[in-house]
Parts: structure tokens; C-alpha cells; sequence
């Protein structure tokens, strides 16, 4: 997901005692004991040539057709490797 420059700035200009935390449950030690962080991976430019109606058709899914590109490639490249 990204954020504009300007809703990042409204975002912070809030201040903490006018977010209302109604609605989101507590969390105790017990919910954060197995959590991991997961960084990112980093990526690397290249340059691909597409069909052009394979193109339209990832644009056409919605925004970040490039992100998209990456995923299917991912999931094509899991389902290819062994399972242990």
C-alpha cells in the first residue's frame, strides 16, 4: 500500500490524545510472543518485454502492475520448488 506525500503529512499532524483507540483490542505479552519481523527483500531493476495484451491486462488489475508482476512470478517459482 502506498500513501501520498500529502496524506502522510495530515496523518502526522494529528495528535495522539485525538485518535480514538475505541475500537482496537488490547494486546497483552501473550499476542506479541511469537511475533517476527519480516523485512522486505530487496529488489533489483530489470528490464522485461511483455506482450502488449499481457501489459494492458496487469495494468488493468489495478495499481502497482509491476509489484503484481513480482507476486505471480513468486508464486510460480514456489510452486516449482520442492517441498520439504
Amino acid at each position: 500500500m502506498t500513501i501520498s506525500r500529502k496524506r502522510l503529512k495530515e496523518l502526522e499532524a494529528i495528535r495522539d490524545e485525538d485518535i480514538d483507540y475505541s475500537d482496537i483490542h488490547e494486546t497483552d505479552a501473550a499476542f506479541w510472543a511469537d511475533a517476527e519481523i519480516h523485512m522486505p527483500q530487496a529488489k533489483h531493476g530489470v528490464y522485461v518485454q511483455l506482450d502488449q495484451d499481457v501489459l494492458v491486462w496487469l495494468k488493468g488489475q489495478g495499481p502497482r502492475y509491476r509489484a503484481r508482476i513480482n507476486t505471480i512470478l513468486r508464486a510460480c517459482m514456489e510452486a516449482q520448488q520442492p517441498s520439504s
